[in-house]
């Protein structure tokens, strides 16, 4: 999928892994730095010559997003070749779909339409499409505001731990409390009964999703990359397995160290599921085995490619060139899906860490073994470190994180 010739313009949004990681999958392709704009500066992006960022305060939501895209679509507005729009976060990919009518005279917007994008990130209504479309997901019980409000107690029907989430992932971005987390595993009644307090009394209005816990450590998870095409067939499939996890409260559920998989089970699955509702674009699923029962439960979906998701590319299938081909080249209509890592001889382990923090925290088993002997053959990558993108400030800077990382390990770290 490669080609010499640039002859579209990609426009990122976001300064996050996710979007250096994009950056990252273009440059290698064609060789060009590539634009973005974000509210804020985040280290990933940071010292880069591949990424040309552009900062804009209160970027992040409307109405300065949607007025500033306008004056953004002007400076693009006398350009020939296509402009792909690719928003690196949840809240960027719901914006671009909401204004999509208003920005794709100028920009190519691969976004599904705004109901059905509200509909799956919001995971009640996503469970309901599970259950229409036979795809298994936790036990899982709703709790509201009003019920919070109502001053009576919340009946808790699965026993503790239990695991509670917010139901809007878009809106929880703005809730702050002492205690907040992506995502939270409750061991207690008085636990559960102060996080749904704290979370209504600063300003979170959406429903909770609480959980019945699937037992099992990091290397129980699953994350299954996917990109659909215009025409709603799906094009690549490209499952993970996840063997170690961010354990910092802010970033649960953040992977960092993943090995390829192959399930064509998972792949069929989800594959019907995506046509037959007729989305297209890129999506991103947390998965997770329960040895109780012996299957592979959905947690949500992702409307856009995610912080880890560079473990694609780094396994030969560049992420952010699929849009292009779809759109710009219109290569993939006469394609075949493609199932990724059959080939276990093929597998590059993606790391968000020192292969030092990975040893020392990933539960041995199996693919842990795997996974050491692709790190002692040098089979191993991250995000990050870019062999076309090294300087000493961008060193220094991934020293720094990677001391953190161990710090936060060593703080935080406890096996599930």
């Amino acid at each position: 999928m490669e080609n010499k010739q640039l002859d579209f313009t990609p426009v990122l949004l976001g300064s996050d892994f996710n979007a250096y990681g994009m950056a990252r999958s273009l440059y290698e392709v064609y060789g060009k730095p590539v634009k973005a704009f974000a509210q804020t500066q985040l280290a990933p992006t940071r010292f880069t010559k591949i990424v040309d960022l552009e900062l804009i305060p209160g970027f992040s939501e409307d109405p300065v997003w949607i007025n500033t895209m306008k004056k953004i679509k002007a400076r693009y507005a006398d350009h020939k070749e296509p402009v792909i729009l690719i928003g690196c976060g949840d809240g960027y990919a719901e914006l671009i779909s909401k204004h999509k009518a208003e920005l794709e005279d100028v920009f190519i917007c691969p976004y599904v339409d705004y109901d059905l994008i509200k509909k799956l990130n919001d995971k009640e209504n996503f469970y309901k499409m599970c259950d229409q479309y036979d795809l298994p997901y936790p036990k899982t019980k709703i709790i509201s505001k009003a019920m919070y409000e109502s001053g009576e107690a919340i009946e808790q029907p699965f026993g503790y731990p239990v695991a509670l989430k917010p139901a809007n992932s878009v809106e929880w971005l703005d809730i702050h409390f002492e205690g907040r987390k992506k995502a939270f595993i409750i061991k207690s009644d008085a636990e559960f009964k102060d996080v749904v307090a704290k979370s209504y009394d600063n300003g979170y209005t959406s429903d909770f999703i609480l959980q019945d816990f699937i037992p099992g450590d990091d290397s129980n998870m699953r994350t299954l990359n996917v990109y659909v095409d215009k025409n709603h067939q799906v094009k690549l499939m490209c499952l993970g397995h996840p063997l170690l996890e961010d354990p910092a409260p802010a970033a649960i559920g953040n992977y960092v160290a993943i090995i390829p998989e192959f399930n064509q089970d998972i792949y069929n699955k989800v594959q019907t599921f995506l046509e037959e509702i007729n989305f297209h674009g890129y999506a991103n699923f947390d998965i997770k085995f329960d040895n109780r029962d012996n299957s592979y439960k959905l947690f949500e979906i992702n409307l856009r490619t995610g912080r880890s998701s560079f473990f694609v590319t780094l396994n030969g299938h560049k992420l952010a060139d699929w849009v292009v081909q779809d759109y710009v080249f219109d290569s993939l209509k006469d394609k075949p899906t493609l199932y990724a890592n059959k080939d276990q001889s093929q597998y590059f382990l993606w790391l968000g860490v020192t292969p030092k923090i990975f040893e020392k925290y990933a539960k041995d088993n199996d693919a842990k073994k795997q996974a050491m002997e692709m790190i002692s053959e040098g089979r191993y990558g991250d995000t990050f470190w870019y062999a076309k993108d090294k300087n000493i400030k961008r060193f220094a800077l991934y020293k720094w994180m990677m001391h953190n990382y161990a710090k936060s390990f060593s703080k935080y770290f406890v096996e599930k």
